[in-house]
């Protein structure tokens, strides 16, 4: 039987941040988010061998362990290490098949599109149909957080777990104890329509700051930084705004709410930003831009202008020749799937 499996990447749009713990958790998150239609693939079948064959083909890595529990170092490949690990010992009754499992991401880690939780629930949902597990979404993205934030000690939020697992727009509470609300939104298809010709996704290179920008800003909540708390703040006074002009199809106002996200979002730590991202977006900004922010934790990854649809082809020359990529992306409408080959 061979099972493949795959979940969206996200943009965060506004609140990004608010969903981490301890601010979360003391205060209440808010995030507004799409996924887009790039994503994480995930392939399970039988391994060859007697032992669990592990591959992360897009890395070109590939590593044999044996079919047990999990011992020392868990390297490159820790997040299907992870995935394996939980998943037979909560679900398996500790039995550890061997098995292969073979993964690729379109986007990288670090990337800001949160593709190292993403690729955490396409795992997940695989595993669920290969071994017949009923998980809903709410079930698949909860375990993904539990994997990744404390059998694996990776610091982030909650966001893109939950956006990987439902697909769409989506506007998302979080608050203590685990408790997440995930509120779809019924986009018209005008609405729809226009975003996605007004959005230019821009790759500026991956961020090697994301785990301590996160750490910074829950540092700045544990000491009670007034200036970056203030900021969270904002930041979910902010979702909320971007939920009602997307639901009312009010653009300008939706780029409006975008940057002024954008720059609460730069006060909550002092790595969010650098003068390579002030750089780009002033480029933007002189080609037609009329927001701008960092999707992620900050420090690089992909950039997303808003402009004009008139305007876009003069704003993706202008960025083209800045030294990164600009990507083609649609929304997905749809969260993490799978199915059976055979």
């Amino acid at each position: 039987m061979i099972v493949r499996a795959r979940a969206p990447l996200r943009l965060g749009l506004a609140g990004g941040g608010t969903d981490v713990s301890p601010f979360s958790d003391l205060h209440g998150g808010q995030v507004m988010n799409v996924t887009i239609d790039k994503f994480a693939y995930v392939t399970i079948d039988e391994s060859p061998t007697a032992d669990v064959e592990l591959h992360a083909t897009d890395a070109g890595i590939t590593e044999r362990i044996p079919a047990g529990p999990l011992h020392g170092e868990l390297g490159p490949l820790q997040l299907s290490k992870g995935v394996y690990a939980r998943i037979c010992k909560q679900f398996l009754q500790e039995r550890y098949p061997a098995i292969r499992v073979r993964t690729y991401s379109d986007a990288p880690p670090g990337s800001g599109l949160g593709s190292s939780s993403t690729m955490v629930v396409a795992l997940i949902t695989a595993f669920a149909e290969y071994f017949s597990l009923a998980l809903g979404e709410y079930d698949v993205a909860q375990l993904a957080y539990e994997i990744e934030r404390h059998d694996l000690g990776l610091s982030g939020g909650k966001q893109d777990q939950y956006a990987a697992a439902f697909g769409g727009f989506n506007f998302m509470e979080f608050y203590g104890g685990d408790r997440v609300i995930v509120n779809p939104l019924r986009i018209k298809d005008w609405v729809w329509a226009e975003l996605e010709a007004s959005l230019v996704l821009y790759f500026s290179g991956v961020s090697r700051e994301s785990a301590r920008i996160i750490d910074e800003q829950a540092r700045n909540v544990v000491e009670g930084n007034a200036h970056s708390v203030e900021a969270m703040f904002r930041l979910k006074d902010e979702a909320v705004q971007m939920k009602e002009a997307l639901l009312r199809g009010d653009i300008k106002r939706f780029a409006s709410v975008m940057q002024s996200g954008w720059e609460a979002k730069k006060r909550m730590a002092r790595s969010i930003s650098n003068p390579d991202i002030d750089a780009l977006e002033a480029l933007g900004f002189e080609h037609g831009a009329i927001a701008t922010k960092v999707s992620g934790a900050g420090g690089g990854g992909f950039m997303m202008f808003v402009c004009d649809p008139a305007d876009r082809m003069r704003l993706v020359r202008a960025l083209s020749g800045a030294g990164g990529q600009v990507y083609d992306s649609r929304f997905s409408a749809e969260g993490a799937i799978s199915w059976r080959v055979a």
